[in-house]
């Protein structure tokens, strides 16, 4: 008697992609075909594979999908992120980061090229945008070892920013493979920023003594009883300090 046949269980099929990024990408592929006004929040959805009603629970806006490319970028760099370069200077830290970002950022530049001139016109959108991208970038910092807390963080960050914005216009118009224009354009943009950091670093520290009197004077405590606590702190007897007899 002829063998039975052993049925061969059906591959599964591999799971569905995040929702969140398959709208992200359904709007960068229009945004290829279309005008950024052409795009309708249904032509999203169609093309994501979605109801308006999952889209409408993913995003609120079209702007918002176009921030979530920085948190898909986001993500890619901080998986990629290593010690390799701890050692190394600001500069080539920062180096290495906006390229890792741009590397990240590659399979959206057409989309991005239609759309960056029309949000530029923007300032609403603009400020939005920003927003998001301080919030990267106080990530991307992070993760190359630069401080984001103290005193001049936010200077930094918002710095990032605006050199990563500066840099993306170059990146946007440069076809060749090694990027040659965007690479020059980003060592000049970080040789200005590092003057200007430094010049900044040393306005803070020769301005910390006068911060601090003024901190003490707002504190609202007398000068005498300030006096008396450093005295004290310090373990002097001076007679500007000692008690009536």
């Amino acid at each position: 008697m002829a063998r039975k046949p052993v049925s061969t269980p059906p591959e599964a099929a591999p799971p569905a992609a995040d929702p969140r990024r398959r709208a992200v990408d359904a709007l960068m592929k229009l945004a290829v075909e279309r005008r950024w006004d052409e795009i309708e929040l249904p032509d999203i959805a169609t093309e994501a594979g979605l109801t308006l009603a999952q889209l409408r629970g993913l995003f609120p806006s079209k702007l918002a999908m176009l921030g979530g490319v920085t948190r898909i970028v986001d993500d890619a760099v901080l998986a990629s992120s290593s010690d390799d370069l701890a050692g190394e200077p600001v500069k080539e830290r920062l180096f290495d980061l906006v390229m890792r970002r741009l590397d990240a950022m590659a399979p959206y530049k057409a989309g991005l090229r239609k759309i960056a001139p029309v949000i530029r016109r923007d300032p609403l959108a603009l400020a939005a945008l920003n927003r998001g991208a301080v919030n990267s970038w106080r990530y991307m910092l992070a993760s190359a070892g630069i401080p984001t807390e103290d005193a001049l963080g936010h200077l930094r960050v918002q710095g990032a920013v605006l050199l990563m914005a500066r840099v993306s216009e170059a990146w946007l118009d440069d076809d060749e493979p090694e990027l040659s224009k965007t690479m020059a354009r980003l060592d000049r943009e970080l040789k200005t920023a590092g003057r200007i950091m430094a010049r900044v670093e040393d306005v803070q520290r020769l301005t910390a003594p006068f911060r601090g009197l003024a901190r003490a004077i707002c504190s609202g405590r007398p000068l005498k009883a300030r006096r008396r606590e450093r005295a004290s702190e310090r373990g002097e007897d001076n007679e500007d300090y000692a008690p009536a007899i």
